[in-house]
């Protein structure tokens, strides 16, 4: 039996968007007047989260920020500037400035970081805080240098890295100062990371620049293909949250219809879509996520080995809400998977907490300073 699921693009990304305003503002309360030494950002491609020390998080944007060509003035960031994407004149344009998990316009990336920092700042406050911020495992130590860079101009007094995978595992409680092994795997924007922690530190990990926006390329890619039908990125998130899934809904299948513009004809046209057909578009890159954890299990140390019999991996990050990627990764590694109980805030909770614990952390190497 298919389910049919009529909701707009808008409606899609405004649920999201609203589940993590109601979490954010229950742990938060009011952001107008805060005043920290200490923040922990989580800086994503799709969106990038703030927590700041003794408040909790208190900012959730997309990565997009408008600019007016002419002049590079930063028009609007965060949820105003996403509303702009593929809707903009001729002299504004509405861009992301991180790509794959890093920096990809340092100057955009630098107006966006600027943005949310005066947003928690009292307005009167001579204020440059230390900053914490999660970056991908893989990157270059260029890369790692843009984002210390672009923090630095935006005011931080001082800018500290942690990995996406650690900041995860702590967000999401596990043990990670234990003698035990323990399994995170943080499917986000730009890339999807992977590791096996244990006595606070990482013994084996993967990072790819496989993850959501890959799989947002590839619906697009295939409505362009199978239905001569032109969407724009908007469109491909709400297929993909909406009907996308990694493993089969037997009885639960569903359908939407999607809107966009005809390549042959140049008109605006509907189609009928189901999840079968979006699950098979986003086969390929979900199981290379699959193998890319069972090549991290396969360098496994056996002691740890044995202890992820038991505990297995937790699931973070937007991807975990892909429909049965647990269930996928159950199927073909053979361990416990659990989703984190709020897998977009995993990441920035974590620098939350690492906050706390910033000199520990340093000695065992698990931060970096500018």
């Amino acid at each position: 039996m298919n389910t049919t699921v009529q909701h707009s693009t808008a409606k899609t990304n405004k649920s999201l968007l609203k589940k993590l305003s109601n979490l954010i503002l229950h742990k938060a309360g009011n952001v107008s007047g805060m005043f920290s030494s200490d923040i922990g950002i989580d800086l994503g491609t799709a969106n990038t989260l703030v927590f700041v020390r003794g408040k909790g998080i208190v900012l959730a944007e997309p990565s997009v920020v408008a600019v007016d060509s002419e002049t590079n003035e930063v028009l609007a960031v965060g949820h105003k500037a996403k509303s702009m994407l593929g809707k903009t004149p001729r002299k504004i344009h509405a861009v992301r400035p991180m790509k794959d998990g890093v920096i990809a316009d340092f100057e955009i990336a630098e107006g966006l970081l600027k943005a949310l920092i005066k947003r928690i700042t009292p307005s009167r406050a001579f204020f440059r805080p230390k900053i914490l911020i999660a970056v991908p495992s893989g990157i270059t130590g260029v890369e790692k240098r843009a984002v210390e860079d672009s923090a630095l101009r935006a005011g931080a007094q001082e800018v500290i890295l942690i990995e996406e995978s650690m900041a995860a595992a702590i967000g999401v409680n596990l043990p990670v100062h234990e003698p035990s092994g323990n399994m995170i795997v943080d499917v986000g924007g730009g890339t999807t990371e992977i590791a096996i922690i244990s006595l606070g530190g990482i013994v084996e990990s993967r990072s790819m620049r496989i993850a959501g926006d890959e799989f947002d390329d590839c619906i697009v890619n295939y409505m362009r293909r199978t239905y001569n039908l032109m969407i724009g990125p908007r469109t491909a998130e709400e297929i993909k949250m909406s009907i996308g899934s990694a493993y089969p809904l037997g009885e639960n299948e569903l359908e939407m219809e999607v809107r966009g513009r005809d390549q042959v004809a140049g008109l605006p046209v509907t189609k009928r879509i189901n999840s079968v057909e979006i699950r098979e578009c986003l086969a390929e890159p979900i199981q290379q996520i699959i193998e890319s954890v069972k090549l991290t299990l396969e360098k496994c140390p056996p002691e740890l080995a044995a202890d992820l019999v038991e505990t297995g991996m937790v699931l973070a990050g937007g991807g975990a809400l892909i429909k049965g990627l647990d269930k996928a990764l159950i199927k073909e590694t053979g361990l416990p998977v659990v989703i984190a109980e709020n897998p977009l805030l995993a990441v920035c909770l974590g620098t939350g907490k690492a906050l706390e614990y910033i000199d520990k952390f340093k000695k065992r190497r698990l931060l970096t300073g500018s």
